[in-house]
């Protein structure tokens, strides 16, 4: 199984940065991924949100293959603990599902054609998070997942 990490904009904050090298250093143990990074729209006068979210919804879907997996963070999507995570992540691995995207979307969110793509939705909190945050978050829930499938000790 890959994963492959799909989000708008590279971050500029190092502490974002740190936080994704640490989780992508740990999960490379688990799993082969990679990062996409897809270019945001710039917000101006000229163009509308909804436009920008068109733009990068096309930008985001043009980047994914048909028989990819697709999970996207989604406010309105499904909770879990991290125990039920780690069998949504065991199951897929015993489906062999062979490519799993996981999409964060940019601060305006995600665009209706991404949203339906999806194959689930899942909602990190209730909170309203930045997405960067959402990814340090993500990359974690992830790591743990893995840990608790195996039977290690880093989930307490």
């Amino acid at each position: 199984m890959k994963y492959s990490f799909l989000w708008i904009d590279a971050s500029k904050e190092k502490f974002v940065i740190d936080a994704q090298k640490i989780y992508l250093n740990r999960l490379k143990h688990y799993v082969r991924f990679n990062e996409i990074i897809v270019k945001g729209q710039k917000i101006s006068s000229k163009v509308t949100s909804k436009n920008i979210i068109e733009l990068e919804g096309r930008r985001i879907l043009d980047k994914i293959d048909d028989s990819s997996f697709v999970v996207v963070l989604d406010k309105d999507g499904d909770k879990c603990t991290s125990e039920q995570l780690a069998q949504k992540v065991q199951s897929w691995q015993n489906q062999s599902i062979r490519q799993i995207f996981f999409i964060i979307g940019g601060p305006l969110g995600l665009s209706d054609n991404v949203l339906k793509r999806a194959n689930w939705r899942f909602s990190l909190s209730s909170l309203t998070l930045t997405h960067e945050l959402a990814r340090i978050i993500m990359l974690e829930q992830l790591y743990r997942a893995h840990t608790i499938i195996r039977g290690e000790k880093y989930h307490k």
